[in-house]
């Protein structure tokens, strides 16, 4: 590989019942982690979301309520499959937005702590869309000239993900990156610790609901107090923390707004 590690790096990707972070289940995970050395590791398999898949969403993956009747649930894995991923970064294909939180939600429904804070994040999607601004099939005959077989499978998606990731740092490592503002923020670099801050450069919540201003204060990112900081509007509007934690927000959304929230009265 080309991609230069210090920790293994597990690249990801989540079949669900749908797209809903905080209501919707995993049907299918493959993780294929990458060793330092090069050596890879694959973990592929089909849950049981103890909750019908809409027909909708299994016309789109192929994965039905038979497919999965029989396969264990989340919880009974949870403990494994933290054990597997102990001491890995985590790269994938738009999992800053949802498979991350998807996971975490999980995890934290079968009572595992799986703390990501210590953990680099990769995202090969935010990469090609701020270089190419395409999708994974697209970027997979982009960067590697291939046509990608069995979209939507998980393991196919991940593994076509990691040839995407190897074969953006060969193509732009050295490169000045901007964001999708047009503001430059960094240089393709060779190592994971540049990639993490270059894809999750303002980011507070897995959700998206916070991010960090200009000034690395986290602000509001959604509704009538966008852009403000959130220590100060919790100050003012005490109810307004009540509403979010009583909302149908993600569960790492709302632990991110107690930190904060707790943050303030010991200032």
């Amino acid at each position: 590989m080309f991609l230069k590690l210090k920790n293994p790096l597990v690249i990801f990707d989540l079949e669900t019942t749908g797209t809903n972070v905080v209501q919707d289940r995993i049907v299918e995970y493959s993780f294929v982690k990458v060793m330092p050395d090069g050596d890879i590791i694959k973990n592929t398999e089909r849950i049981n979301p103890e909750r019908p898949i809409p027909v909708e969403t299994s016309l789109i993956h192929g994965i039905y309520d038979k497919d999965v009747k029989d396969k264990p649930a989340f919880k009974s894995v949870a403990k494994e499959l933290s054990a597997f991923l102990h001491g890995c970064d985590l790269a994938g294909f738009n999992i800053l937005k949802f498979d991350v939180p998807v996971l975490v939600e999980e995890f934290l429904r079968a009572d595992v702590d799986f703390d990501i804070s210590k953990r680099k994040l990769l995202d090969a999607q935010k990469i090609f869309h701020m270089m190419e601004k395409r999708t994974l099939t697209a970027a997979y005959k982009f960067y590697c000239d291939k046509d990608l077989v069995d979209a939507h499978s998980a393991e196919a998606d991940t593994l076509a993900t990691l040839e995407v990731l190897d074969a953006q740092i060969k193509r732009y490592e050295g490169e000045s990156l901007k964001d999708l503002k047009g503001k430059t923020i960094g240089t393709i670099e060779n190592n994971v610790e540049t990639l993490h801050l270059i894809t999750n450069d303002n980011m507070v919540d897995l959700a998206g609901r916070f991010v960090f201003n200009d000034d690395g204060i986290e602000v509001f990112n959604f509704g009538k107090h966008k852009g403000q900081a959130v220590e100060n509007v919790l100050k003012k509007e005490s109810g307004y923390y009540d509403w979010m934690m009583k909302g149908d927000f993600p569960m790492d959304t709302k632990r991110k707004l107690t930190e904060i929230k707790l943050r303030g009265f010991q200032r």
